[in-house]
């Protein structure tokens, strides 16, 4: 999060210091030429910073940019008033102050993907303000090659007109709105969905979504994605046949919450689900986007929900030892459907074939509590893996560049990655090639064994039934296991990793907790046969959209020995 916010301090600076320092030159000096250099940067570093904050206020570096503008194209067309120069400098005057309020209006506004739906009005708001910068840039190089003035008042009516027309658009849905709903609205009614996936989060989350959409999906059932930040509505859309909508307020929820529907599932915690649990006449299920011995995976929040659909009794027995108490009826059972590509081995390896390990470090967190980095401490274990002789997999979180800290130091492991590489011919796997070119799942089937911080990582790879150490970043020592219970299926990495050699002896050796793990295997991720491993969810999620039906009650209470489970399971 560090990270963002330097980024966006870098930008802020970068675009009001070049439009103020823009309009000094041009206004104060004779270096016209200069002037309109700048003007050209700060257009561009203002550009830029409306990317990396999409909300962002730049009306006092534009109106300084289109100052500058002015001033320079009066200079160089060096012939006393003009007309048309002064009426450019109007409407380009009530295009910089229009254009905040028209932006605003428009985000207001649903916006859809994957919907035959033509509502062009909201996405022209959101981008006058580009439009606006393009004006300045043209207006800028008719200045600079000493075109009429005439010529930058037409392009500046273009899009005078444009706005105009947007403004009159988003007042006639104000003042006077349609009384069957808007378009989007409508065609949600004749999309009849049966049920929704509700998503608000920050930015670069949307993989919380698309590892549920395939079986969202094979439900069988017509569905739409509710999306409250604008930013994910793309990439989501991208991901999905079905139906995408960006929903800014309350309001527009109403619409876009058709009579149709019966179910809204939740993959997490965000402020924004209450928006949409105070629809009483649906049934409200969380289903996580992962399965950890986190303290998140244990949130108290969880309760507000009809349903909480889990991988198996270990997640229902996290709730109890928190001392958080939500009623039995409300866990289902469903396993972690995720898994079910994933490949799994019965039997060990043979000591002499050579290592691949996936390395997964988490991110710091949004708190201390959820801080299980182990990115200060990785250089140590991961030269003592190339020294093994292992291929190495470093699959980092997609949070983990907002920290510059864990920046320089995923950073500074891929730089021994690649040394390696170099050297030995070893095929490690780091960046876009273990994150966006493979998926999880392939990184678990390409790899023999797994070091992992605390995280729903773990749980997924408990499926293969391959070893796995996890790293007590926290320092707990003999408490780590009564606290993080998975940690009990596999090797513990100390902070200080003073342990390391021991640990790889064997978690890449004889793995002594190999019948441990398959016991854990089927109290965390339950017990369903391999072949039809995601039907359980299924039909979880069918019985939900059927009326009266209410699931088993699980057991809820301490945690209990489970019996083992075979490794061919």
């Amino acid at each position: 999060m560090r990270g963002d916010l330097v980024r966006k301090l870098i930008a802020r600076c970068l675009s009001t210091g070049l439009a103020v320092l823009a309009f000094l030159v041009v206004a104060l000096t004779g270096a016209t030429g200069w002037g309109l250099a700048l003007v050209v940067a700060a257009l561009a570093a203002t550009g830029a910073e409306r990317r990396i904050r999409p909300a962002a206020d730049t009306t006092a570096e534009t109106t300084l940019i289109a100052a500058a503008v002015l001033v320079a194209y009066a200079r160089r067309l060096d012939g006393g008033f003009d007309p048309a120069l002064a009426a450019t400098a109007l409407v380009l005057l009530g295009l910089v102050l229009l254009t905040g309020p028209l932006r605003q209006a428009g985000d207001l506004e649903i916006r859809s993907a994957n919907l035959p739906v033509r509502s062009w009005t909201p996405l022209v708001a959101t981008h006058l303000g580009d439009a606006l910068l393009g004006l300045l840039a043209v207006v800028a190089l008719a200045a600079a090659a000493t075109l009429p003035a005439v010529v930058a008042l037409l392009v500046a009516l273009l899009v005078a007109a444009g706005a105009g027309a947007v403004a009159l658009d988003l007042a006639r849905r104000r003042l006077r709105p349609p009384a069957g709903g808007g378009p989007v609205g409508r065609a949600l009614r004749r999309h009849q969905p049966e049920f929704l996936l509700h998503f608000s989060a920050p930015p670069g989350s949307e993989y919380q979504v698309t590892m549920w959409l395939p079986y969202l999906e094979r439900i069988g059932r017509p569905f739409l994605v509710l999306v409250r930040e604008p930013e994910f509505l793309a990439p989501i859309a991208a991901a999905t046949t079905a139906p995408v909508v960006y929903c800014p307020t309350l309001r527009a929820m109403d619409e876009v919450l058709v009579p149709s529907l019966k179910v809204a599932f939740y993959v997490n915690h965000g402020a924004k689900n209450s928006h949409c649990i105070r629809f009483t006449q649906l049934t409200h299920v969380q289903l996580h986007h992962g399965d950890s011995d986190k303290a998140p995976s244990a949130n108290p929040v969880s309760g507000i929900f009809d349903r909480i659909f889990v991988a198996g009794q270990a997640a229902i027995d996290r709730y109890a030892r928190a001392g958080v108490s939500i009623p039995a009826e409300k866990f289902v059972v469903v396993g972690r459907p995720q898994v079910e590509s994933i490949d799994v081995r019965p039997e060990p390896l043979p000591a002499e074939a050579p290592r691949t390990v996936l390395y997964t470090p988490t991110w710091t967190g949004h708190h201390a509590d959820a801080d299980y980095c182990s990115l200060p401490v990785a250089e140590r274990l991961l030269l003592r893996l190339l020294d093994r002789g292992a291929t190495v997999i470093l699959r980092a979180h997609p949070y983990t560049t907002q920290n510059p800290a864990s920046a320089r130091q995923l950073g500074r492991l891929t730089e021994l990655l690649a040394a390696d590489r170099a050297r030995t011919g070893r095929p490690h796997l780091w960046g876009t090639a273990a994150s966006r070119d493979l998926s999880l799942v392939e990184c678990v089937n390409r790899s023999d064994a797994l070091v992992s911080d605390v995280s729903g990582v773990i749980s997924d790879y408990l499926y293969s039934g391959k070893p796995f150490a996890v790293t007590d970043m926290a320092g707990e020592g003999d408490r780590f296991r009564e606290l993080f219970p998975l940690a009990g299926a596999g090797y513990v990495l100390r902070r200080d990793m003073a342990n390391v050699d021991d640990v790889l002896d064997r978690l890449l050796g004889d793995d002594p907790l190999a019948p441990e793990r398959w016991a854990t295997r089927r109290r965390y991720l339950g017990d369903f046969p391999a072949e039809s491993y995601a039907d359980a969810f299924l039909d979880a999620a069918r019985r939900e959209l059927e009326s009266g039906w209410n699931p088993p009650t699980p057991r809820v209470g301490p945690p209990v020995e489970p019996a083992p489970l075979s490794p061919t399971a």
